[in-house]
């Protein structure tokens, strides 16, 4: 069972991202040392999705965060956890809004998933992304910006930077965590 005390025998834990983003990287490593404490070595790994770059439904997104956990475990089957983070989009009669699914794998073969809050994209945005275009080249194009999506995202732009991308994934990854933390009540799948 893991514990705060990640780590009794004073080595690092290895945890593997499905991807080099510095804000998946940044929550994952940040998620972990708030869960369980101890020393955590957190990578991330160029891990293809197998989706198109802009999910547009719920399922994608999630099976996309899968696809780079998977990805990740078999670029370093050695590690302990993988980790795939997938941001998506969706519509509702409301409109479209975006969130991403977290995916973690552990070397016991459990998994766990989370998805984060959703919140609706304003129109120029939506536009964009209905002619094709990725959420994150829509909001630099809209909100003159670069390389958005490795900094605040959607979320750090449209708050003016009350929640940042790296805060808002790391909640869900926090609660991705939950079978971990509770391993009792949560058996293996």
């Amino acid at each position: 069972m893991l514990t705060k005390k990640a780590d009794p025998q004073g080595t690092s834990t290895r945890v593997v991202v499905g991807s080099k983003n510095p804000v998946k990287v940044g929550c994952t490593r940040e998620a972990f040392l708030q869960a369980f404490g101890g020393e955590w070595r957190v990578e991330g790994v160029d891990a293809h999705s197998d989706i198109p770059a802009q999910p547009r439904s719920e399922s994608e997104t999630l099976l996309g965060a899968r696809n780079r956990a998977t990805h990740a475990k078999n670029l370093l089957p050695e590690a302990d956890f993988w980790v795939g983070i997938e941001g998506g989009v969706a519509e509702d009669p409301v409109g479209m809004y975006a969130f991403a699914w977290i995916y973690v794998m552990h070397h016991s073969g459990k998994c766990s998933q989370s998805k984060t809050g959703t919140f609706y994209l304003p129109p120029p945005v939506v536009a964009l992304i209905r002619d094709g275009m990725e959420l994150g080249h829509a909001d630099d194009l809209i909100f003159q910006a670069k390389n958005s999506k490795q900094k605040g995202g959607s979320v750090g732009l449209l708050t003016q930077g009350l929640v940042t991308r790296e805060a808002y994934y790391q909640q869900a990854m926090v609660l991705a965590l939950i079978p971990f933390l509770n391993e009792t009540l949560y058996p293996n799948k």
